[in-house]
């Protein structure tokens, strides 16, 4: 039996929308057998927790119109240590937006193109208030990725 694979989940949220979004995606992740799920917001976690995962979501509120500066502060801290060790990490991204997220969507991939690591799923954008269509949709991403995972096709 093959060990466990970890699916990480990042997050930052001030408001409480994106922890809500947060919440979801560990909810559904959970689902998925052989995955364990680690949520950390954005300033808890670190390098030794990113070198562990298999797996990475990112969420982060649109703030400026861009990813907040604890997610930023997450990736500051873990880039240099971790240069070159992560090359394939699949990742995905989910962000509560005032406007309309696609910046902040960028801003994440870009830095992710930094790291090597590979998106395997669309963001998923909760624009204005958060529903219950949007808590859904970040139950089926941690859902996916975490049975992406567990299956070894990611």
């Amino acid at each position: 039996m093959s060990p466990a694979k970890t699916l990480l989940i990042v997050y930052h949220s001030q408001s409480g929308n994106t922890e809500r979004l947060a919440r979801c995606v560990a909810e559904g992740a959970s689902e998925a057998e052989g995955v364990s799920v680690r949520c950390l917001r954005a300033f808890d976690a670190g390098v030794d927790d990113l070198a562990r995962c298999d797996g990475l979501l990112l969420g982060t509120p649109e703030n400026f119109g861009t990813m907040s500066g604890a997610l930023k502060d997450f990736f500051d801290r873990t880039f240099y240590p971790l240069e070159g060790q992560l090359t394939g990490l699949p990742y995905a991204v989910f962000v509560s937006a005032g406007n309309d997220g696609t910046n902040a969507v960028r801003e994440i991939g870009r830095i992710a193109n930094g790291y090597g690591w590979r998106e395997v799923a669309p963001a998923c954008i909760a624009r204005g208030e958060v529903t219950e269509t949007h808590l859904g949709e970040c139950r089926d991403l941690g859902r996916a990725m975490a049975e992406g995972l567990a299956m070894g096709v990611f």
